[in-house]
């Protein structure tokens, strides 16, 4: 049975994008797979902690070792990577805030990037351990992003596609919608542009 994570970050849950543009993915994946598993976070709806002094020293005691407040502590980590896991197919919302990502979904990325669980050291350095999953990120901006002097500005897409490639995850589709506080047209535009690459991923 196909497993797909789906993860909205964004803190607008009306007139979002990158909620819309995944909304639209995530109909055409489960009409392709009816009898498909859906998991939703919804980031900010339900956030998730930021991480804290405990919660780091939790991540790096082994499982044996920890006492009943390191244990609670990690149940929402283990949780949020056992789902990443189990999922084939993983479509991420994330609009672009202040040049990068909210911060409920770094708060996410913090709690499923974890040594021994979804990374390794070893004699060459970390290695990612999560593997065979396809990634399709919706990404918004207001501004133009993509090319151009401004480009130095993302780090939407070079933090991801970063920080899930260490991960394993090299199998990474971005979708943007950009350019969508310059008018309507250029919504519509954005919009237009995102559908089309959209088809051809869902294809």
């Amino acid at each position: 049975m196909a497993n797909l994570l789906h993860i909205d970050s964004s803190v607008r849950q009306q007139g979002s994008l990158s909620r819309q543009l995944g909304g639209e993915f995530l109909a055409k994946w489960q009409v392709a797979n009816p009898d498909g598993k859906v998991v939703t976070r919804d980031l900010a709806a339900n956030p998730v902690p930021h991480l804290t002094e405990q919660m780091l020293g939790a991540y790096f005691t082994p499982a044996e070792q920890r006492n009943a407040e390191q244990a609670h502590t990690i149940k929402t980590s283990d949780a949020l990577v056992d789902e990443l896991l189990a999922a084939d197919t993983i479509v991420i919302g994330a609009p672009m805030y202040n040049f990068s990502v909210p911060s409920g979904l770094k708060a996410w990325i913090d709690h499923v990037a974890r040594a021994g669980r979804t990374f390794k050291y070893g004699p060459n350095g970390p290695e990612g351990l999560v593997h065979g999953k396809k990634v399709i990120v919706f990404v918004a901006s207001g501004g133009v992003y993509s090319a151009g002097p401004a480009a130095a500005y993302d780090h939407v897409t070079t933090y991801l596609r970063t920080v899930l490639g260490f991960l394993g995850m090299t199998d990474v589709s971005f979708i943007v919608a950009e350019g969508v506080a310059m008018g309507e047209a250029a919504v519509e535009a954005a919009l237009s542009q995102s559908r089309n690459q959209l088809e051809a991923i869902a294809a």
